[in-house]
């Protein structure tokens, strides 16, 4: 049988090593929202996270602030800052954990960040082209050439509907919060990922700009591509509609299901939850 399964994360947990005068500085912030969470100087910010996106798939994960939603897409993308002490996370079947941040990129991972940078002085054909021309390069392609990259660059910028004045200035340098949304996925489009990782990508957009960011991941949609979508709210999910929804809780997967979790969790909160979970 053919293996599907585009990424497979079994059993990862991350901790972070606190000195005495951090625990000393942070006790009563930890012992207030993560209990007992705090053992022998180390937080736990991940903990026996298992699950797996199969190719074309939708994953939507949910949570409370603090929940570990962006520590978990940090680990994937492997941000330094961000250790992984346990469990093995593979991708199309390399293990992704022995690879550089720049690798896994090239490998096909993407993230969209929640909070998006500005980089003054650097425009965005020179970003992107770059950004692309080393993703061929790792592939064992050519470079594309001036005119190649900027066909590539118009059709792209008109599935998000990016407009070509924002396209000629610096990376996100002046950019409103939605159309600094819409740049990260315009990113996505040109490097056609195989697994992209959208945090909490609906965090201050309004309506239309949410409904236009949405369109433009769902054009972007086929049967060999797939979607991590970490989120507070429903709304997104109404946009971008996942196949399964996991609920991440003080750094542990405590509760999966179909798209009708996250409706259920619109209605109610997150109180039942934590009433299933003792708390």
């Amino acid at each position: 049988m053919k293996n599907n399964v585009a990424i497979k994360v079994k059993n990862v947990g991350m901790r972070f090593n606190l000195s005495q005068d951090r625990v000393d500085n942070l006790k009563e912030y930890m012992i207030r929202f993560l209990k007992r969470d705090l053992h022998f100087n180390e937080f736990w910010a991940l903990r026996e996270i298992n699950f797996e996106v199969k190719k074309g798939e939708r994953l939507g994960v949910l949570g409370l602030n603090g929940s570990g939603k962006s520590t978990l897409s940090s680990v994937l993308v492997g941000n330094p800052a961000f250790e992984v002490t346990k469990g093995s996370v593979t991708f199309y079947g390399k293990n992704l954990l022995e690879l550089s941040p720049e690798d896994r990129s090239h490998e096909g991972i993407f993230l969209s960040f929640q909070y998006p940078v500005e980089i003054p002085g650097v425009s965005m054909v020179n970003f992107m082209r770059a950004a692309v021309n080393e993703q061929r390069k790792y592939k064992g392609l050519p470079a594309l050439t001036a005119s190649e990259f900027l066909k590539l660059m118009r059709e792209k910028r008109a599935v998000v509907e990016l407009d070509n004045k924002l396209a000629n200035r610096s990376v996100n340098e002046g950019f409103s919060g939605g159309e600094k949304k819409r740049n990260e996925i315009f990113q996505m489009a040109m490097l056609e990922p195989r697994l992209s990782i959208l945090d909490e990508t609906d965090s201050g957009l309004d309506i239309d700009a949410l409904r236009i960011v949405a369109e433009g991941v769902n054009k972007l949609k086929t049967p060999e591509t797939s979607t991590i979508v970490i989120t507070h709210y429903q709304r997104l999910l109404d946009y971008i509609k996942p196949d399964i929804v996991h609920v991440l809780y003080k750094g542990r997967i405590v509760k999966t299901a179909g798209p009708e979790l996250a409706l259920e969790l619109e209605e109610k909160g997150y109180d039942w939850i934590k009433k299933e979970l003792g708390e």
